[in-house]
């Protein structure tokens, strides 16, 4: 159900008022209810016709019978505990008429309660003993206990739409946070495993041993050399590979001494991509950066 605010026709569907004789001093008192172009009508135009979707009415939202009821009784500032039954009576018909008129849809609830003011109304009026009245309760109590109950609830409805909701009063920070890239740490490697390399080395060695009565001087500096040839490129190279089982155990020694003297002089270094897993040896960055310019 809606509240009336105001009802008006439209100043062109009314024809312009027609100036009438000076009224009496007792109508000159008599105030106008209506302006039209500016004159003062204080009676209707025998003549006027006013379409009938010419008025519009205003309405406010109501959320049901008791919401009705309460704001004709606070309206007026009347005491809820003692309700005027025959004048809230009228007053409420007078809406469910204004419905009726305006073609809105009725729900059941408000016809209910229509009836039940009306019976409250006509017990009320009924004349009843001293007696009888001491000893019966007062129609209006059921309303009365419906309507405090009612204001209590939207009452409570009202504190929790004024509390902060988000999406109305908060709003949440979104902030996406930076892409982080996952900076994998290599295990350093001890001399331990290194020996260990060695030793397996020393052992494949073995197996191409062969007897010969010229030996080859190898120099450390060439073995040197040769294995920073081999690391230009910045790859990683197995250090298994670095050796040349052919040339015996002289041949792995050589490799081994060179390999140490450039991890001394800071030129390779030895990788590993997990604890106990193969050894790879590749140019420092200064120097795979510097070969590279």
């Amino acid at each position: 159900m809606r509240r009336p605010a105001q009802a008006g026709a439209s100043p062109a569907d009314e024809p312009p008022p027609e100036e009438s004789p000076a009224s009496p001093p007792d109508e000159a008192q008599e105030s106008p209810f209506a302006l039209v172009y500016g004159q003062a009508l204080t009676e209707l135009p025998q003549d006027l016709y006013i379409p009938p979707d010419a008025l519009e009415v205003f309405l406010e939202a109501f959320e049901g019978p008791l919401d009705l009821l309460l704001y004709l009784i606070r309206r007026q500032n009347i005491d809820i505990l003692d309700i005027p039954v025959a004048e809230i009576t009228r007053q409420y018909m007078g809406y469910v008429e204004l419905m009726k008129v305006a073609r809105l849809e009725l729900a059941a609830e408000y016809l209910v309660m229509a009836a039940m003011l009306a019976e409250i109304k006509s017990r009320m009026l009924l004349p009843r003993s001293a007696e009888a009245e001491a000893e019966e309760e007062d129609p209006r109590a059921e309303l009365i206990r419906r309507l405090q109950e009612y204001e209590r609830f939207r009452s409570a409805a009202e504190e929790l739409d004024d509390l902060p909701r988000v999406g109305r009063e908060l709003y949440p920070a979104q902030l996406e946070a930076p892409q982080a890239r996952v900076r994998r740490l290599l295990p350093t490697v001890d001399l331990d495993e290194l020996l260990l390399a060695m030793a397996e080395v020393l052992r494949r060695a073995d197996l191409f041993e062969s007897h010969q009565v010229t030996r080859e001087a190898l120099s450390t500096r060439e073995r040197m050399s040769e294995v920073l040839e081999r690391l230009r490129d910045g790859g990683f190279v197995p250090f298994v590979q670095l050796f040349r089982g052919e040339e015996g155990r002289l041949g792995v020694v050589v490799t081994f001494m060179a390999v140490l003297e450039l991890i001394k002089e800071s030129l390779v270094e030895l990788v590993q991509t997990a604890p106990f897993a193969p050894i790879h040896v590749r140019l420092r960055g200064d120097e795979l950066s510097g070969e590279t310019e």
